[in-house]
């Protein structure tokens, strides 16, 4: 396989698309562009079942003893929500620039049905890199140019998102894919109950009731949610209640005490110590930091 050159044209199109700092809205619903100005030594973060394209700059990612670089020359490809851990490579003068493109079940699962031929799939996981080829690329061009104006967005847009996943459906990455578009499988089921702990992170969440619902005694769930996540759900839970109330407080201003009664922890004290163990910082020093660095360019 011959080495991807990087694409000049990637990074052109994000420096004008990707204003902001952070991840920022584009005009077609699921799709995100991501800039950093700066260097971000390892630390968490928590990303949607997606496609991460990155046009300069670089990222590497951490999941238990997995590790995973995304750059101009590889892509990335989550198929559950899933908190890891992620270190960015990016200046003022060549920051870090990507776009992140959101992916679906059902969408998926009917593209999985117009095609034929497909290699089994042994192992499907969570999230991998692969290298970035140049239909894929180009693909990525197009979307990029189609979301400078509202009409292209609007008509063109969705058809070349169904063309990337098509591309990644067809390459090195389709396991990872494929999985979102396999709900009987046990991967599929752990898919399920992550998506139900996302939205429903803010309940009293029994395992023993998650697990029965995917058909699973609670050993067996266990199990096979930590190979897709890399923590238990207990783990898993606790991490997304913590980045739900990061978010709070550095977007909507939410005092600590106020987020962590959002996510549902019922001690303030404990959320605290919760939080600092997992950022390395407390609640409100934290997000300061976060606000700070998305005003400073």
């Amino acid at each position: 396989m011959s080495t991807h050159i990087p694409d000049p044209r990637l990074a052109h199109l994000l420096t004008e698309l990707a204003s902001g700092e952070g991840f920022s809205a584009s005009r077609l619903p699921g799709v995100r562009f991501m800039r950093s100005s700066r260097y971000v030594p390892r630390s968490p973060i928590a990303y949607q079942p997606s496609i991460v394209i990155v046009g300069q700059g670089k990222k590497h990612g951490h999941l238990g003893t997995q590790s995973f670089t995304y750059d101009p020359t590889n892509y990335l490809v989550l198929s559950v929500p899933l908190p890891f851990e992620c270190e960015t490579h990016g200046t003022p003068e060549e920051p870090m620039l990507g776009v992140s493109i959101g992916v679906t079940p059902a969408l998926v699962a009917e593209l999985l049905m117009q095609m034929e031929n497909l290699p089994a799939v042994s192992h499907p996981q969570s999230i991998h890199s692969s290298p970035l080829d140049a239909g894929l690329n180009d693909a990525t061009v197009r979307l990029l140019e189609s979301l400078r104006t509202a009409d292209d967005a609007k008509v063109l847009g969705p058809q070349i998102v169904r063309e990337i996943i098509y591309r990644v459906l067809r390459g090195e990455q389709s396991g990872t894919l494929r999985a979102l578009g396999a709900p009987h499988t046990h991967f599929g089921q752990i898919s399920r109950a992550l998506n139900r702990i996302h939205s429903e992170y803010a309940e009293a969440l029994d395992m023993t009731t998650l697990a029965t619902e995917a058909g699973m005694s609670v050993s067996t769930f266990h199990s096979h949610f930590k190979s897709v996540t890399a923590s238990s759900p207990l783990q898993y839970l606790k991490n997304i209640r913590l980045h739900k109330a990061r978010m709070m407080m550095v977007h909507e201003g939410t005092t600590a005490a106020v987020a962590a009664r959002e996510v549902g922890y019922e001690s303030a004290s404990q959320f605290s110590r919760e939080f600092k163990r997992y950022f390395g910082d407390g609640p409100a020093s934290e997000a300061n930091r976060l606000r700070e660095s998305l005003m400073r360019f």
